[in-house]
């Protein structure tokens, strides 16, 4: 099987697009053998931040002389990001390889498995035979019924940033969505909690008691922010002094404490991670499209924000760096998030606003929203591709402009090519 078959065949038809529960997962990993039992992990989920605080926790251990694997979705450029090990991606011919161990497992399969669970079953495998000390598994969706749940206590379950999205899929209500979320939390375990949300903490906090689950959370209040620009930034949490991050969003020190806060916990668990790592670790982290500098005459930002909360740390991040300025946007959004609340926190930064539509089935037409923008008073216009988008925005700020491309992680790869050269 060549890398592109395997593509072909991970991406087929054939599979179902989303099926909560573990059974099907459960029965592919054991017909490998249970790799995921051999392994050890740091168990992510959350709504938002969850990849930015997988990848500063990978960095951290590999600096730390762990062998590291990290599994995170969706992808933004190339599919082999999603798993990595010590900041290196799947080979195409590693990947080809367990495709085709995993393929005649999957075809026997009564009740087929949906495109998610076979790649988590087949980075299992990978994980496995790379001999990874620990592996930073991010959730696809929710946490109890996704796929990567059918691991055991993990080292670490941590719980990102809370807010409302994948409503149809886990309620319609913030607990709902906290209850799924909660169901990383194994018994006995350690949790690690973004927290500051009033109807999700309590759910946390009462699993945590009926598992006997430790739980901690940062104090945000105890960062003390240092120096910042677009190169990133440096603050001080607790007894961290001085810590510096290549991550220019202001609601990255967030992630990073509560990065610190985990790396407590493992210390806790006789991991053996030194002051050094963690600087090192922190300084040498990278994540594409969150808050992510493409060009700087103008200066033109991508970042993944897609549902309101999300989107509100964009801005506040806008607003931090660019005090008084007016953006320019490239946006384009899926037709089933909240559009009118994502509409309403940036049209009041924008001068103008070109609309495009991410490749993606549940996109909305370019023309439609920026119909709705126009709605709201604020100037749009609708674009053929998003290249055409980024070219018209380059073109509207001139050099000395701020241009930013939001509202969904889907078209952040498109975007990103348009700035090839550069990365």
């Amino acid at each position: 099987m060549t890398y592109e078959e395997a593509l072909k065949y991970i991406h087929s038809v054939n599979w179902v697009g989303s099926k909560l529960g573990l059974e099907r997962t459960q029965e592919l990993l054991e017909k490998l053998g249970s790799p995921h039992k051999k392994l050890k992990f740091i168990h992510i989920a959350g709504t938002n931040g969850k990849g930015s605080t997988a990848a500063m926790l990978a960095s951290i251990l590999e600096k730390a002389g762990y062998r590291t694997g990290l599994y995170t979705s969706p992808f933004i450029n190339r599919f082999n990001e999603r798993m990595q090990v010590n900041g290196k991606q799947i080979p195409d011919g590693t990947l080809a390889e367990l495709t085709g161990l995993i393929q005649p497992y999957a075809d026997a399969m009564e009740d087929a498995p949906t495109e998610f669970e076979l790649i988590t079953a087949l980075a299992m495998e990978y994980f496995l035979r790379e001999k990874c000390d620990i592996v930073v598994l991010e959730v696809g969706m929710g946490g109890e019924l996704d796929s990567t749940n059918v691991i055991g206590t993990p080292e670490a379950a941590v719980i990102a940033a809370m807010g409302l999205d994948h409503v149809k899929e886990l309620g319609p209500a913030m607990a709902d969505i906290a209850r799924a979320k909660a169901g990383i939390i194994k018994s006995g375990g350690s949790v690690v909690s973004y927290g500051g949300n009033p109807e999700a903490d309590p759910v946390f906090e009462a699993v945590c008691r009926e598992k006997g689950a430790k739980l901690r959370q940062p104090d945000f209040s105890g960062i003390v922010p240092g120096e910042f620009d677009l190169d990133g930034q440096s603050f001080s949490y607790g007894g961290w002094k001085d810590l510096r991050i290549p991550l220019a969003g202001r609601y990255q020190m967030n992630n990073a404490a509560v990065v610190l806060e985990t790396v407590e916990v493992l210390r806790e668990r006789g991991w053996r991670i030194s002051e050094e790592a963690v600087r090192q670790g922190m300084a040498a982290t990278r994540w594409p499209a969150r808050f992510e500098i493409l060009r700087r005459d103008p200066v033109f930002i991508v970042d993944g924000g897609h549902n309101p909360h999300g989107i509100r740390a964009t801005a506040g991040s806008l607003q931090r760096l660019f005090p008084g300025r007016k953006i320019t946007f490239v946006t384009g959004v899926m037709a089933d998030k909240d559009v009118e609340s994502i509409l309403g926190i940036i049209v009041p930064l924008a001068s103008e606003f070109f609309t495009v539509r991410p490749e993606n089935p549940r996109a909305m037409a370019a023309e439609e929203l920026a119909g709705r923008i126009q709605a709201l008073g604020a100037r749009a216009t609708p674009c053929e591709s998003v290249a055409e988008g980024v070219a018209k925005a380059i073109a509207a700020e001139g050099p000395e402009g701020v241009a930013c491309a939001l509202g969904s992680l889907y078209m952040s790869g498109e975007v990103r090519e348009c700035f090839a050269q550069n990365l």
